[in-house]
């Protein structure tokens, strides 16, 4: 197991086969960066009115969003060399943005919560989308690492 996830739904609503295949996919993200064994983050699955919050007060956007990531280490180059900054911090998906964006999007639930979970996953490891260059990088990893688990975008 490349990753330990600490895995929490305060919205009591995802079915347990859903998060086992979001951690799954985050194991297989992990193991595909090539991540350190011992390598640690936290998940939290939460409602509109609790990313909002949280969004309003790390972010002073007071608005819903659909992932929010708080990395503990912001210096990507540690994780080769100090096994205590293998934590990289946490991740807060909101249930319900995820719920609308899938039927927005045409796309499985399944395969919304897994995107939103791998891009803040990435955003702990130091991927952004500030710039257009930035943007592509991500978007396009992050597509390779969903069609590799066959959670492939629709079209």
């Amino acid at each position: 197991m490349a990753i330990h996830i600490d895995i929490a739904d305060e919205t009591a609503t995802l079915p347990e086969t859903q998060v086992a295949l979001v951690t799954n996919v985050l194991q297989s993200t992990c193991e595909r960066l090539g991540l350190p064994a011992d390598t640690e983050c936290s998940l939290l699955f939460v409602d509109a009115k609790t990313i909002q919050a949280l969004n309003r007060d790390y972010r002073g956007k007071d608005d819903a969003t659909d992932v929010l990531s708080f990395a503990l280490n912001d210096d990507a180059e540690a994780m080769d060399t100090d096994p205590a900054d293998h934590m990289l911090g946490d991740i807060v998906v909101c249930v319900e943005q995820a719920r609308d964006q899938a039927g927005e999007y045409g796309h499985s639930m399944e395969r919304e919560l897994c995107f939103l979970a791998v891009h803040g996953l990435l955003h702990l490891l130091g991927y952004d989308h500030g710039t257009t260059a930035e943007e592509q990088e991500m978007f396009t990893l992050q597509e390779e690492l969903l069609s590799a688990y066959g959670l492939e975008r629709k079209t």
